[in-house]
């Protein structure tokens, strides 16, 4: 699983806020790992300018799984962490839900049978 890291003009992008945002989203997707080829993940400030509202912290995180569509999810809060944390815990979710159907579809799937197998007894 690879996973890509940005961030808008407003947040510094250090090493250690990526290892950070790298270390919670592998630890948050770890068990769906075989099945994402690639993670990203956006910071934002959203009122950076204004310095107003609590909710200013802002993450995007998509996720593309093999043979899907991209999931993606946003989370905004107070700090970069609970972003990142909250986005994360979406992102699983939201995950777990689309795999869960995928598996329902399969299992609804029945073969038809042999022509008079079905056919009560007399």
């Amino acid at each position: 699983m690879q996973i890509q890291f940005n961030t808008g003009h407003n947040i510094e992008g250090n090493e250690a806020l990526a290892a950070y945002v790298r270390k919670e989203t592998e630890h948050a997707l770890s068990r769906f790992s075989d099945r994402i080829t690639r993670v990203e993940v956006h910071l934002s400030d959203e009122n950076s300018d204004k310095k107003v509202g609590n909710d200013t912290m802002r993450c995007v995180m998509e996720a593309r799984l093999e043979g899907r569509h991209p999931i993606a999810v946003t989370h905004q809060a107070a700090t970069l962490e609970q972003a990142v944390n909250g986005a994360a815990k979406k992102l699983t979710r939201s995950i777990e839900s689309t795999i869960g159907r995928i598996k329902d579809k399969r299992d609804s799937r029945v073969e038809p049978s042999p022509s008079g197998l079905d056919e009560p007894e007399e």
